[in-house]
């Protein structure tokens, strides 16, 4: 139970609703910041502005899964109000206090090292990614399907990058009877792709390994497609872009050749954000149990 803590809830899609139920069944008391427009109604829970928060208090700061951008300010779904976190803000809570976020950025990690607080990156755990890449999966083979004219089943399909999103990916299209071919660095990563059967490639190789593809996966955070790679690609050619924004795709130039490219970061949240923010509650209500204990010995 979390009887006693008092915990921020500030800004987020329809992730946030199954995290505000789950710590409100373990008896949190919850501020929700960001939420006025939402319609459903939940008991002992206190819809508050920022300025009518008094942060002494607070024992946590839960963000949104994408934290904040570069200039500080909150997704908010729920509201049109205008909401950034700042080092002042960060300042006003107890030492104790912890930020939680899905991911992170150079301005978020700024205030919160400038204020001495800790964050925790929920996407940086294995329970969290791994859990979160099936509906991430589910997503992509939904967008692979409304966005082609031809079945996913012996499509030539290449993966980029063998993390917990591309190996769940790369598995779900071989199941489905693409061609699945996976490019990566690493040898041990290399050897798994041909463990799992599938076709591995070394990303030095990927202007030649796209030359015949039907759709490409990235799930690679840095500008790994680039204007030379699509030039490469048949025209039909469909790019999936799970990367975190900006993604890892020349968007423009992509348009230029006339390649469908889609930025499809955040997935879970738009395809099942039930399942989605379930997954985080979980996660979230054990961190947070953990924390309460550590601050009760402490205390003692």
């Amino acid at each position: 139970m979390l009887t006693d803590m008092q915990i921020a809830v500030i800004g987020g899609d329809a992730r946030q609703l199954e995290i505000i139920r789950k710590l409100t069944e373990l008896d949190a008391k919850l501020f929700l910041i960001g939420f006025e427009q939402l319609q459903i109604q939940f008991t002992g829970v206190e819809n508050e502005k920022m300025d009518g928060i008094d942060f002494s208090t607070i024992d946590a700061l839960l963000l949104p899964v994408p934290g904040t951008n570069e200039k500080g300010e909150v997704e908010t779904i729920f509201s049109n109000e205008k909401i950034v976190i700042t080092e002042e803000i960060l300042l006003k809570t107890p030492p104790h206090c912890v930020i939680y976020s899905g991911i992170s950025n150079g301005y978020l990690n700024s205030v919160v090292k400038k204020a001495e607080r800790r964050l925790v990156q929920l996407f940086e755990r294995d329970d969290v990614a791994i859990y979160n890449s099936i509906p991430t999966v589910e997503g992509t083979i939904m967008m692979a399907i409304q966005h082609t004219d031809f079945t996913i089943h012996h499509a030539k399909v290449a993966v980029l990058g063998l993390g917990r999103v591309g190996m769940s990916v790369a598995r779900a299209f071989h199941h489905l009877g693409a061609k699945v071919k996976v490019g990566a660095r690493k040898s041990e990563h290399l050897a798994r792709i041909s463990e799992m059967g599938l076709e591995p490639f070394h990303l030095d190789e990927i202007k030649a390994e796209v030359r015949d593809l039907d759709i490409c996966i990235n799930t690679i955070p840095a500008l790994i497609v680039k204007a030379a790679v699509i030039a490469n690609m048949p025209a039909h050619t469909l790019i999936i872009d799970l990367a975190s924004k900006p993604g890892g795709t020349d968007f423009r130039y992509a348009e230029k050749r006339g390649i469908k490219a889609i930025l499809a970061p955040g997935l879970p949240g738009i395809v099942a954000p039930k399942t989605a923010g379930k997954i985080l509650a979980n996660v979230l209500a054990k961190l947070l149990a953990e924390n309460d204990i550590n601050q009760e010995e402490t205390v003692k």
